[in-house]
């Protein structure tokens, strides 16, 4: 569980590695760092090994002025675990990291196994107005002036009120509140905010997953997502599920935006069950090359290819 460090292009990469046998890496959201996976990482480490990094920017790893963006992250993710000598892993991706998990199973799904999407980004435009307001000119200054003295304690009252009127935003308000006590400095805060700006601006998420989803087709896939999400809204985990055929969804009912604090012991038997019901993908040229085609006449924009043509055509995925 300790803290581990690579140099990798030059940067330094934080991780935490425990376990063996099959990988499974765990990516965190934006602001958050490995440390978020602390009540998960034992069992799970129990049947695998879990890499958890800190991604660039967060956390121990460092926060150069670079590209921040989503495809960044999964070069990041592919390179760290070539360093540690991994080819293939289950990924488990959480808000931002769900995003990144997607982008890495499109960039290299050779080297994806199977996708857990925690309250992920991508899937429509709606996100918290906090974030959307952090994204626009200004937005240092903003976060900086929450370290001012006073404002911890304004935060803190803020924050019972939601939660007396039984908010959603009283639900996620204390692990959002952790994010921003994260920045400890304007270097910190600076990459927060590059990272931001490259999925979010005032009008909401700018980043979507929806036009190429339909590519893990029969690659194993569940969805968890947390009923009261303040930030991503659960019927963002309904349209996703639309669009992936095959997947699996869990609701967990009460729960906010971070749904494996809520309840870690369900969120730990809901992973170790997919993982052991499902056989990881199996990628091919052939497989790839048709669900390109079959998606490119999908013009709905849905992500699901057209119905009257064989699935067995499209994939060849190893069943589950």
């Amino acid at each position: 569980m300790e803290l581990r460090h690579h140099v990798v292009h030059g940067h330094r990469r934080a991780y935490r590695i425990a376990g063996s046998g099959p990988a499974v890496l765990l990516i965190h959201g934006i602001g958050d760092s490995s440390a978020t996976w602390a009540g998960l990482i034992p069992g799970l480490a129990e049947k695998h090994t879990v890499i958890a990094p800190d991604l660039l920017g967060h956390g121990a790893s460092d926060k150069p002025r670079a590209d921040y963006s989503v495809a960044a992250y999964a070069n990041g993710m592919r390179d760290l675990l070539g360093v540690l000598g991994i080819e293939r892993a289950t990924l488990i991706g959480h808000s931002l990291g769900g995003g990144v998990a997607m982008q890495f199973a499109y960039q290299f799904p050779e080297r994806t196994e199977r996708l857990v999407l925690v309250s992920t980004g991508g899937v429509g435009r709606e996100v918290n107005p906090v974030l959307r307001a952090v994204s626009l000119p200004g937005a240092d200054l903003m976060l900086s002036s929450l370290k001012l003295p006073g404002a911890r304690l304004q935060t803190h009252l803020f924050i019972q009120l939601m939660r007396l009127l039984n908010t959603d935003l009283g639900q996620d308000a204390p692990d959002l509140l952790n994010l921003v006590d994260a920045l400890p400095d304007a270097t910190a805060r600076s990459a927060f905010i590059r990272t931001l700006r490259a999925v979010v601006d005032w009008r909401g998420q700018v980043v979507t997953m929806l036009d190429r989803c339909y590519l893990v087709r029969g690659l194993p896939t569940m969805l968890l997502w947390g009923s009261r999400d303040s930030v991503v809204p659960v019927r963002h985990a309904y349209h996703a599920h639309a669009a992936m055929p095959g997947s699996r969804l869990e609701i967990f009912e009460g729960a906010g935006h971070f749904p494996f604090h809520s309840d870690p012991r369900r969120f730990l038997e809901v992973v170790e069950d997919f993982i052991s019901t499902t056989h990881p993908g199996d990628w091919s040229v052939e497989q790839w090359r048709d669900l390109l085609r079959d998606g490119r006449r999908d013009t709905e924009g849905t992500g699901v290819p057209p119905s009257g043509r064989s699935m067995a055509k499209r994939a060849r995925f190893k069943p589950s």
